[in-house]
């Protein structure tokens, strides 16, 4: 149906064949059932981290037609169910492959916030190191050696 229309294409199908389940699945793993509440919080974890918002999205099943919102809420758009079926499987990985995300100074909010101040041109200096070559190296191994039980010569 999304082919015929033209919203997928031929190896986007041959992507969601060749996942275990058929259909749209965010699991990529064995099924779990209610009662083991370990694996259920993490699968929550997993689906907070979304690279879409569900409370942006109203569903208006008379038309077929999903509206999304946009962060401001000032601005919406309104797609055919099959686009935003579309549009959001494009958001799927492929297997093996990590979505990127940005936290702290490589954030888009800090970014943008860098941006408005023109404090983005800015390059920051290169502290040079308060320990001597020698001290940093040792410092080095006594931090490998806390983590991992390694006997150094």
């Amino acid at each position: 149906m999304l082919l015929a229309k033209g919203k997928i294409t031929h190896d986007m199908i041959a992507l969601l064949d060749k996942w275990r389940h058929s259909g749209f699945n965010v699991f990529f793993g064995p099924r779990i059932l209610p009662r083991q509440e370990k694996s259920m919080e993490n699968l929550a974890r997993y689906i907070i981290r979304a690279s879409f918002s569900q409370e942006k999205m109203t569903y208006h099943r008379e038309a077929g037609q999903v509206e999304y919102q946009s962060k401001d809420g000032k601005e919406t758009k309104v797609f055919d169910v099959l686009e935003w079926l579309a549009a959001m499987s494009s958001h799927v990985p492929n297997k093996g492959e990590q979505m990127a995300r940005y936290y702290g100074y490589y954030s888009n909010v800090a970014r943008g916030k860098r941006k408005k101040t023109d404090a983005d041109d800015k390059i920051p200096c290169i502290l040079e190191p308060e320990l001597t070559d020698k001290a940093f190296r040792k410092d080095w191994a006594r931090l490998i050696q806390k983590i991992y039980p390694i006997e150094f010569p």
